[in-house]
């Protein structure tokens, strides 16, 4: 096909695009009024009042919302097969053609799942069915041969024919949804639901007759009841995510609305689920501070906020525009969530796995980063090239990026941040400085207060992490992989005891929004970042009267970082902080430890006026931790009971 054929249709295309996905006529109408919206909703539900939903009847259309033309429209489909994605689909879809479905699984693995927490013997099973048949639907769209159909048949019916889409781990202990006793929505529900919904929407009457009713009444008891029915209080559920600021609330609320408002032949149920979802979107986005940071870190930053700007497009477009939900109640917080992960950065590509972060980004299929930049001209960081590129959406992703073909300007790709980190960021909401090296090769420090009660939390104020050029020497070990007890308080590498923080008379800091920390003082100049942070509130100690963290970066040189400990107690007690690697490390004396990556080295010097101190190495007993390992716990302690005093521990580079 020559290039102005190509060129004719996608203009074809776009104009087609924007008449199914606006649902309306060519015409003026009013925008929904987020901030006015909100205003009028319930103290305490997330279900739309009756205000509300008289607000949304004005701007929500009649029909159902359809995410990209049926296989029907050929001169669309035809488009997209003349891309270059459009044949590499079809190829990733015609290599796996032959391969059957990985579900159901047994209701004995099921059950095994639920009790051990064990995601390793579905997960895998539950995802590569899914994108299978994602990319099985799409191929025979853009192929339009029949090739595909008698699989997709195959994997709808075995999807269906599971008795719970849950993730196992997700179900309750008695496994109620398994038994059929009762209905939730996760991770792993919206994702099947998705799926079928778009077999649907897109297939239509090349897909069977019971096939199609099949799904309309899987999908209806599934998801839209389950959804309407939870949401509104009318039906119990163990699962409250549509209340939470997690990444659970946007990543299920986007599965739930679009199966919604795509498949129910109800306009109320279509109503309340876009209502309950901006009620929804204004906890999850609460989560966020108003200079964007991410408390989840950069990983959960994309698959949460990557959900929510999908969510956004779709209704966005479901409504002509009338509900952006891209400037919600507050454009400039929205750009600078949007903005989040490169200014968290610590190094170029480099992040602080603080709680269940990671410490780099993976591509993801360049969604989010593609939304980022096209609707607030974010910059986006470097990101690992370690995976394929389909995504954990790939099909929905994938069919919002044809939709943009051939855009009109405003709706293209710019981005505005500058590549040069600044010298520190500082996101003042949350307690959380970032302090960059100026050397040749910087030494550089994430420093966080914030509280125990934070998304994915490890109990572990005063965190912190040191990056000597972009190698992480020491700090912050992150999360255990999610495997049987990784979620448990006394997971060593969730507790403070797996953390650089102090250690007083055993005890460990306590689990709860009132442990926290605040940063009571701040100094930001060229050549000297100082951060002091008051944590005698993360811990449960009485005889505790004052517990002081002061961080200083001095840039000057080769770099220098200090970080003391100033303490007092009502009666003597032990005392002591930790210094924790997934590196190589050498104890050198009784005051010095040499940590070690491939590239570089740093020395760790301890040192006390106040006491004599001690320093003991002991392996984290964490079988998988995320960023590999093993991890190492360098303990560095009084050797007496001591009521007043202080340890300072100073990095310098080693060269």
């Amino acid at each position: 096909m020559n290039r102005i054929k190509l060129t004719m249709q996608l203009i074809i295309v776009t104009i087609i695009v924007s008449s199914c996905k606006g649902g309306g006529e060519n015409k003026e109408q009013s925008k929904l009024d987020v901030k006015t919206y909100l205003e009028a909703a319930s103290t305490n539900e997330v279900s739309p009042t009756s205000e509300q939903l008289d607000m949304l009847r004005a701007v929500l259309p009649k029909e159902n919302f359809q995410l990209a033309p049926a296989i029907s429209d050929r001169d669309y489909w035809e488009a997209v097969a003349a891309t270059e994605s459009g044949r590499l689909y079809v190829e990733d879809a015609r290599s796996d053609l032959n391969l059957q479905p990985e579900v159901p699984i047994t209701d004995s693995i099921y059950r095994l799942a639920n009790k051990e927490g064990n995601r390793a013997i579905y997960k895998p099973r539950y995802y590569r069915t899914m994108t299978r048949l994602e990319h099985f639907m799409l191929a025979e769209c853009i192929e339009n041969k029949g090739r595909f159909l008698p699989q997709i048949e195959v994997y709808i019916k075995a999807i269906m024919d599971m008795k719970s889409w849950l993730h196992p781990n997700h179900d309750n202990k008695t496994n109620d949804v398994l038994e059929g006793k009762s209905m939730a929505i996760d991770l792993g529900s919206r994702r099947f639901g998705s799926g079928l919904a778009l077999a649907e929407v897109l297939l239509q009457d090349r897909l069977s007759e019971g096939i199609r009713q099949r799904i309309k009444t899987t999908l209806q008891k599934r998801i839209i009841d389950a959804y309407i029915g939870t949401t509104s209080g009318k039906t119990k559920t163990h699962l409250n995510w549509f209340k939470g600021t997690s990444n659970w609330n946007s990543v299920c609320t986007s599965g739930a609305v679009f199966v919604t408002i795509s498949t129910s032949q109800n306009f109320n149920e279509r109503l309340i689920a876009v209502g309950t979802a901006i009620n929804s979107m204004s906890k999850y986005l609460s989560g966020f501070g108003d200079d964007g940071y991410c408390s989840e870190g950069a990983g959960y930053w994309g698959y949460g906020f990557g959900h929510y700007l999908y969510l956004a497009e779709i209704i966005y477009d479901f409504t002509n525009g009338a509900v952006n939900l891209f400037e919600f109640d507050n454009p400039v917080k929205l750009e600078n969530v949007a903005n989040f992960p490169h200014r968290y950065q610590i190094a170029e590509g480099v992040f602080s796995p603080f709680a269940d972060g990671v410490t780099k980004i993976s591509d993801d299929g360049g969604f989010a980063r593609k939304m980022v930049a096209r609707k607030y001209a974010a910059g986006f960081p470097p990101v690992s090239k370690n995976q394929k590129t389909s995504d954990t959406y790939s099909a929905f992703y994938q069919l919002i990026e044809w939709g943009y073909m051939n855009a009109e300007k405003d709706r293209g790709i710019s981005v505005k941040v500058a590549n040069k980190l600044p010298n520190h960021t500082y996101f003042d909401q949350f307690g959380m400085v970032i302090s960059r090296g100026i050397q040749e090769l910087p030494l550089s420090i994430a420093i966080k207060a914030g509280h125990n009660s934070e998304n994915h939390n490890h109990m572990d104020v005063g965190t912190y992490t040191i990056v000597l050029g972009k190698d992480i020497m020491t700090g912050d070990i992150g999360a255990p992989s999610y495997t049987a007890g990784a979620f448990s308080d006394n997971n060593p590498a969730r507790s403070s005891w797996g953390h650089p923080v102090p250690k007083i008379n055993n005890i460990l800091q306590s689990k709860g929004r009132k442990f926290e920390g605040k940063i009571i003082a701040s100094e930001f100049t060229e050549s000297l970042d100082r951060v002091v942070l008051d944590h005698k509130k993360a811990y449960e100690i009485p005889s505790l009267k004052n517990l002081v963290r002061t961080m200083e970066n001095d840039k000057s040189g080769n770099g220098t970082i200090t970080i003391t400990d100033e303490f007092l107690l009502s009666e003597a007690g032990n005392f002591g902080v930790a210094i924790m690697t997934l590196s190589d490390y050498e104890i050198v004396d009784a005051n010095t430890v040499i940590l070690k990556t491939g590239s570089h080295s740093l020395r760790a010097e301890v040192f006390s006026e106040d006491g004599t101190l001690k320093i003991t190495d002991q392996r984290v007993p964490v079988e998988r931790l995320r960023e590999g390992g093993p991890a190492y716990r360098i303990g560095v302690d009084f050797t007496q009971p001591i009521d007043q005093g202080s340890i300072t521990v100073r990095f310098t580079p080693v060269f």
